[in-house]
């Protein structure tokens, strides 16, 4: 079966789509990408589009649903390399990678994945977020 390798990075994962995605390989690689981040505990996922000089809807949903995936499983995502005809078609369809992030390239999406790690790490070193209780915003 066609499988679609995904390569460790330091904390990143990176998936380089180098052949047309079909819809047995989107679901293939999503399964595939799931297990990784798992295993490797991975932080962050970039996965490179740029080979892609198309999308369908399933495709564009599939990647939707990689980068919401990565998030439930605690790690980044971001969409790179995207083609001018590629983005095109997503409004065209009308669909939106609501939650996505992308980037122009692979050097743009490591600097954000590194940034994300950073402002996360901050927070954890910080005690996280605090609560303030109900009464934070009453008036006085």
């Amino acid at each position: 079966m066609e499988r679609i390798p995904i390569l460790k990075l330091g904390h990143f994962l990176l998936v380089t789509i180098q052949v047309d995605m079909h819809d047995r390989l989107a679901m293939t690689l999503q399964d595939d990408l799931t297990q990784k981040i798992v295993e490797k505990k991975a932080r962050g996922v970039m996965l490179d589009i740029s080979a892609l000089d198309m999308v369908d809807s399933f495709i564009a949903r599939m990647i939707s649903h990689i980068a919401t995936l990565g998030r439930l499983l605690d790690a980044q995502t971001v969409v790179v390399g995207m083609q001018p005809a590629v983005a095109i078609t997503l409004v065209e369809l009308g669909l939106t990678l609501t939650g996505v992030k992308t980037a122009l390239d692979v050097d743009k999406g490591i600097k954000w994945l590194e940034s994300q790690m950073a402002l996360e790490d901050r927070i954890e070193d910080e005690g996280g977020l605090e609560d303030e209780g109900p009464d934070a915003n009453r008036d006085e």
